[in-house]
This record gives structure tokens, C-alpha cells and sequence, in this order.
């Protein structure tokens, strides 16, 4: 049995970045979460059918800009990230410390043993809805900057305390609304960090950065990034959690002289299936399914069969460009469940590991895959062995609608 694992590859660097700049990504993850009140740390609270940790650490891991992951957690929650990150792969955990400064500079420490990097986003894992439109815009702006972060305007009228007394009235059309990532120089942030580790407990690493003399750009946040903290946050998720549904379906012909392929793996058959790509017809059926939760058109748009770059191509590229496509518009993939419509070969042979294999490619558990197989019982094309038929349809979960 051979399973297909092709890289993904990347894109042609926009001219705006420097394609010799190595990105890292820390997401801090090493709370206690105890302002939410809920049973589990709030960085594994299921958020949008997901862990909230998910979120964040899927955006980064499919994004083509970010070398390496490290995820930063606390005493004894290997456990519960384990269980939150199943099916994911290719990121390293480090320990995390008392204060989320001490945290962050041990995953700074982390990467600078590992060799280190240009440039660095640090970002919450309490921020679970980045997208890449917002990873691409810091990206962009460290090619001119020391540092970057993402504010939103004040819009509220902001005064102080006075003990409890109306105080002055600050002048909110200078104020704004910090988030994360925020994106730095690797070295100066970490020389910062080291600068400043004994005498200060800085809530966000833009402080500290600037406290040593580096200036900070600002760039557009985006009210998606907003922080759960309180009971009250996952409360109104819940409610505002859309979840999409799309179909795919497809049909290829059975040839002497062809591999099969099905959901990525060489099934052992005497025919395969014909087709401009490797014609693996589940692979196939599953991007229309993803395609349609986004309103993404079909395979056919994006992969015409006239085009002779996808002659024989490995139909695992398709997928993976549209999980991207899916993760760009800021939604995740919930489940996966499919039919293939046969007389020949036997699919139970292979069904775990075609679910082990998609499952890998859309970045969710096996668990969240479901393959299934039938006849049609001697009638049609597929009873007279003609061709193999394939049916998906997957699910997705957004904060709010699309883009």
C-alpha cells in the first residue's frame, strides 16, 4: 500500500517580501485561564467546534510565510494540547513560565537554540480567529520596520477613576486597541527580552520592545482578534459560531494499464482510473465539497484540465490548495464524509488508511473523516465496472459570515 506525501508547495514570493527571511511563530499558550471560570485552561475551550488553541495554530501551520511553530504551554498541559493539536503535526512545544513575559522568552530562548530566525510572531492563543490576511500584513511591514502590531480605534469615551469618581476625559482619537500577533525582529526582540527579564512584567511584547529604544509599527487590526477572557465571551461564541455544508461529486472511467488511486493511497487493482490528473476521483469529489462551504467555485476553475502543469499530478495538491483557500477566508474544517460508489475493488482494506491519509491533509482527526463505500448493486456505469463515482460533503465553522 503507498500513501502519496507530497509537500506542499510554496507560492512565488511576493516581491514585497525578501524570500531569504526565515519567519517563526510563537503562540503562547501557557495560561491557567482562571478569569473565564471554566473547567479547562480557556486555550483549550472548544471554540467554533474546535479547541481555541486550534485556531491560531492551524492559521500558522497552513500559512506558506511561517518556517517553524513553537507553541508555549504550561506545567502539566501536554496532555490537554495533545488532545486540542490531534492530527496536526510539524511544531515544537516549549515549557512555559510564571508570567506570559517569562513564557514568551522561553520560546525566544527555544528558537535561538534551534538556530534562530529573521524575523518572529508572537500571538495569544486567546485570539483564536487569525487569519492570513493579517499574517501577510505584519509579514509585509517587517520588511520596513523593527516591529509591527495590529490596533483597532478606541470608540467608546474613555475617562479615569477618580475613586470612583469621574475623572478627566481622555482624548480617545489617540488611543487604540492592541492585539496579537505582533511581529518583530528576531534578534532585537529577543535582546530586549534578555535586556529587561528582572525588572519588568510586560503584558504585551510591544511594551517591552519599546521600552529598549525600537519603534513599533501600527498596521489595522481586526475585530475578529478580539481576546476571550471571561465566561460571558464563550457564552456569545457560541452564538455567533456559522457553520457551512458543501457537496462534491465526481466520476472518472477505469482503464487497463492505470494505477488507482483513491483518497491518496495506490489501492492493488487490475484497473485505474482515467483522468488528465492522477484522477483520484475521492480526492477530487472531497475539493468540490470544500470548495462549496466557501462559495470557491470548483476543482475544474482552479485546476483546468487544459492546462498541462496538472498532467498526472498527484490530486493531494488539489485538497491542500483548498484547505488554504478555506483557512484564508477565516473559517476551519469541522468533518469530512464520503461515498464511493463501486463494484471493484474491495474499499474495507483500505479505508483506515485513506481516512488516516485526508485526515493528515486537512489537518483534523481521523476521527473527523468518515469513508464509506457501496455498490450499485450490477445497475449503471459503476455496475458494469465502467468507472468509479465518488460523493463528499464537508462541514466548516466561522466566527460571523465570509469575507
Amino acid at each position: 500500500m503507498l500513501i502519496k506525501r507530497n509537500p506542499i508547495k510554496r507560492s512565488p514570493m511576493n516581491n514585497e517580501h525578501k524570500s531569504s527571511d526565515i519567519i517563526h511563530a510563537v503562540v503562547v499558550a501557557a495560561g491557567k485561564g482562571e478569569r473565564s471560570g471554566l473547567a479547562l485552561p480557556k486555550q483549550f475551550q472548544s471554540i467554533a467546534g474546535k479547541p481555541l488553541v486550534r485556531h491560531s495554530v492551524e492559521q500558522f501551520l497552513l500559512h506558506e510565510r511561517i518556517a517553524k511553530l513553537w507553541i508555549v504551554i504550561g506545567p502539566d498541559q501536554g496532555h490537554l494540547l495533545s488532545s486540542a493539536l490531534e492530527g496536526l503535526q510539524d511544531f515544537e512545544i516549549v515549557d512555559g513560565g510564571d508570567t506570559r513575559q517569562q513564557s514568551v522568552l522561553n520560546g525566544l530562548l527555544s528558537i535561538e537554540k534551534s538556530g534562530g530566525c529573521d524575523q518572529v510572531l508572537i500571538h495569544d492563543a486567546a485570539r483564536p480567529f487569525l487569519d492570513h490576511a493579517m499574517i501577510d500584513l505584519l509579514c509585509i511591514t517587517l520588511q520596513t520596520s523593527e516591529g509591527a502590531i495590529p490596533v483597532l480605534p478606541v470608540v467608546d469615551t474613555i475617562i479615569e477613576d477618580d475613586e470612583n469618581l469621574l475623572g478627566a476625559t481622555l482624548n480617545r482619537d489617540l488611543l487604540r486597541r492592541v492585539q496579537t500577533p505582533q511581529a518583530f525582529q528576531f534578534d532585537m526582540l529577543l535582546a530586549a527580552h534578555k535586556m529587561r527579564r528582572q525588572n519588568t512584567n510586560a503584558t504585551d511584547d510591544a511594551q517591552l520592545f519599546q521600552a529598549v529604544g525600537h519603534q513599533v509599527a501600527l498596521v489595522e487590526g481586526d475585530e475578529k482578534l478580539r481576546k476571550y477572557t471571561v465566561p460571558d465571551d464563550f457564552t456569545e461564541q457560541m452564538n455567533m459560531t456559522v457553520t457551512r455544508t458543501g457537496m462534491g461529486f465526481d466520476v472518472h472511467q477505469l482503464g487497463l494499464g492505470k494505477e488507482l488511486w483513491l483518497g491518496g493511497v495506490q489501492i492493488d487493482h487490475e484497473k485505474g482510473l482515467i483522468g488528465h490528473s492522477d484522477a483520484d476521483v475521492l480526492l477530487h469529489a472531497l475539493t468540490d465539497a470544500l470548495l462549496g462551504t466557501v462559495g470557491g467555485g470548483d476543482i475544474g476553475d482552479h485546476f483546468p484540465p487544459s492546462d498541462p502543469q496538472w498532467k498526472n499530478a498527484s490530486s493531494d495538491k488539489f485538497v491542500k490548495f483548498a484547505v488554504e483557500f478555506i483557512s484564508r477566508k477565516g473559517a476551519s474544517i469541522n468533518n469530512v464524509d464520503m461515498t464511493l460508489m463501486c463494484e471493484a475493488p474491495k474499499i474495507k482494506p483500505y479505508r483506515e488508511a485513506i481516512c488516516r491519509n485526508i485526515a493528515g491533509l486537512l489537518n483534523i482527526p481521523p476521527s473527523h473523516v468518515s469513508v464509506k463505500a457501496t455498490t450499485t448493486e450490477g445497475l449503471g456505469f459503476t455496475g458494469r465496472r465502467e468507472g468509479i463515482a465518488a460523493q463528499a460533503i464537508a462541514t466548516i465553522s466561522m466566527a460571523g459570515e465570509l469575507k
